[in-house]
């Protein structure tokens, strides 16, 4: 199994090369160059595994066993689950009137990039050991990624982590689950900026071909292939758990409310539709609405600023992984895909070609969600069925409560719950609900912090360069001093 760009400049690489990798040295983000096509047998025959059990498979497509051995596959895949409080790892609540949750949320940061994460490292950590090297992880967070990448390497002793998190625009919760955590190999930064602000620096270091490769520098957003397979199994999860019968011809779809910000999760959805899982996908997103606009109009063009909303998670304007849906819609076509995404990186508006965007309108449905909206439907799901739901599970649900409220005849559905009510005390209390808070999220306020702040004014870049260059030199050092 290879993999190539998506915008078709960069040599293929195989899965460690993708891992490793973040963004293709073209800019592009990693695919694969082919994808396994199931058949009904397979479909019946993965339908009665467990969630971990689903992710060893889709893992075992996409990574040669010359790689990662099927048995050290299996090991590993069992150990990033193993810290989830879920006997299931993940969960599905069937609620009332046709209302089913796939709770993703069941991790040590209580959000779904636990799952792809917890395996993401794994892997890195594998592979290092065996390789006998070391890699800085450098990651621009909107909320739950940079917590879930901190837990996933916390203590690692080769690999060092560097989180860069937008001040005041997380929640306080999900910035206390990044800035208590003291381990040595964990540096946090406040910027004082959105989240597509900080990814500004974090870009232009990974542009720096020579500086990323003399560093070892690599990314854990969703830009990381190893993520977006990971997700994949969300999807199957769902369906499988979702499907009435396999018995029927042509098999029956189930529907897919994927609430997003970057796309990883759509992205992972359309990937599996692809490879003849048959689901429909629905893309929920919050006022922050260009996927939105890609679907309904082939408008995929950023707006004038981020707007704050209580899904701050997907307060984002640049979903990177739309990239990957584009390449994967337009057939692959790389030429395609780069002109596109040139012009959006030069001008931050593009008008889909006629052909794409017909092909993306077909796969995918989309709806955008107002504030109010949001805590309208965690208002009804709790007094429907006493079930919290957090702001961005919210978005989902609202468009399952549309659909039945205008009594449209569907199949069954199903919506992802990318976290838990828990860790947004500040949305609950906007619903007029009273939060529920476990008692470890309630210690983080006791903890000490720590965080380096990135302000106004200075080079984040620099600031960026200089933290990597003193991690490698301590790496040398520690490396000499072992060998003496």
């Amino acid at each position: 199994m290879w993999y190539i760009s998506t915008r078709g400049m960069t040599p293929r690489v195989d899965f460690e090369g993708a891992l490793f990798s973040g963004y293709a040295p073209d800019g592009g983000l990693f695919m694969p160059e082919e994808l396994p096509q199931l058949c009904r047998e397979t479909l019946r025959q993965w339908s009665v595994l467990s969630y971990p059990s689903l992710v060893k498979e889709l893992c075992a497509l996409f990574i040669c066993p010359e790689l990662i051995p099927r048995d050290d596959l299996n090991d590993l895949i069992d150990r990033a689950f193993s810290r989830f409080r879920h006997r299931e790892v993940v969960h599905l609540s069937r609620l009332k009137n046709g209302l089913n949750v796939l709770e993703l949320w069941h991790g040590v940061t209580y959000a779904f990039k636990d799952l792809s994460l917890s395996c993401t490292a794994q892997f890195l950590q594998y592979f290092l050991e065996k390789r006998k090297k070391h890699v800085t992880v450098v990651v621009g967070t909107s909320g739950d990624t940079g917590s879930a990448a901190i837990e996933s390497v916390q203590g690692a002793k080769n690999v060092d982590i560097i989180v860069l998190l937008p001040k005041g625009h997380c929640t306080k919760i999900q910035e206390l689950q990044m800035t208590t955590v003291l381990k040595e190999n964990v540096h946090v930064f406040g910027v004082e900026g959105n989240s597509d602000e900080l990814d500004e620096p974090i870009k232009a270091v990974f542009a720096d071909v020579a500086f990323v490769r003399k560093h070892n520098l690599m990314s854990l957003n969703s830009i990381n292939w190893s993520r977006v397979l990971v997700q994949m199994a969300h999807h199957f999860f769902a369906y499988f758990r979702c499907v009435p019968s396999l018995d029927a011809h042509p098999l029956p779809p189930v529907e897919v409310v994927v609430p997003t910000g970057a796309a990883g999760n759509l992205a992972a959805g359309c990937i599996a539709q692809k490879m003849g899982l048959p689901i429909r996908l629905v893309v929920a997103v919050n006022r922050n609405d260009i996927i939105h606009r890609t679907v309904q109009r082939g408008d995929f063009s950023l707006s004038k600023a981020v707007k704050a909303t209580l899904a701050s998670a997907m307060d984002i304007q640049v979903p990177y992984n739309m990239e990957r849906i584009f390449w994967l819609l337009s057939g692959s076509d790389s030429q395609v895909t780069r002109a596109l995404m040139e012009q959006f990186e030069r001008t931050q508006s593009v008008s889909l070609p006629k052909d794409l965007h017909s092909k993306l309108s077909e796969v995918v449905t989309s709806e955008s969600v107002s504030n109010e909206t949001i805590t309208q439907t965690m208002g009804r799901c709790w007094e429907e069925n006493q079930y919290l739901l957090c702001p961005h599970s919210a978005v989902a649900v609202s468009y399952h409560y549309q659909q039945t409220d205008r009594q449209q005849p569907s199949p069954p559905r199903c919506c992802l719950a990318p976290a838990s009510a828990a860790k947004f005390p500040e949305a609950v209390l906007a619903a007029r609900l009273t939060p529920e808070t476990p008692l470890e999220i309630l210690a983080l306020e006791h903890k000490e912090t720590r965080c380096t702040p990135m302000r106004r004014g200075d080079d984040w870049t620099l600031m960026l360069r200089d933290t990597i260059e003193d991690l490698s030199r301590q790496w040398r050092d520690h490396c000499l001093n072992a060998w003496e």
